[in-house]
């Protein structure tokens, strides 16, 4: 798991995006929800690379997040991205691993 510290990075994880599915998770260091979700996403078994984003570290990547999907900010925010786009998202708590894990197998191909 990689943390998105930068637009510049972000850039790179929506390009890597058109070659593999990425997994992204935006959350908030103050959010019990987002605790929570970390800890499902940090479990969850998967080869698709994950990355982290801290929205109240990484402001600008959040908000890019925002207007490059046209997804609608929510903390905690699970995004499987695929093609440069948000295919499929959770947010709250239902950041559980079966259900990340049933989002993958329906929407990742």
């Amino acid at each position: 798991m990689q943390r998105i510290r930068t637009l510049d990075s972000w850039k790179e994880v929506l390009e890597q995006s058109h070659e593999m599915p990425c997994l992204v998770l935006k959350f908030s260091l103050t959010c019990i929800s987002s605790i929570s979700a970390l800890k499902e996403f940090k479990a969850l078994a998967t080869e698709l690379p994950k990355y982290v984003v801290i929205v109240q570290k990484e402001r600008d990547v959040s908000n890019a997040i925002e207007r490059d999907l046209q997804v609608k900010h929510e903390s905690p925010q699970f995004i499987i991205l695929q093609g440069g786009k948000g295919i499929w998202q959770a947010t709250h708590y239902k950041i559980k691993q079966s259900l990340l894990a049933e989002g993958l197998s329906l929407y990742v191909k």
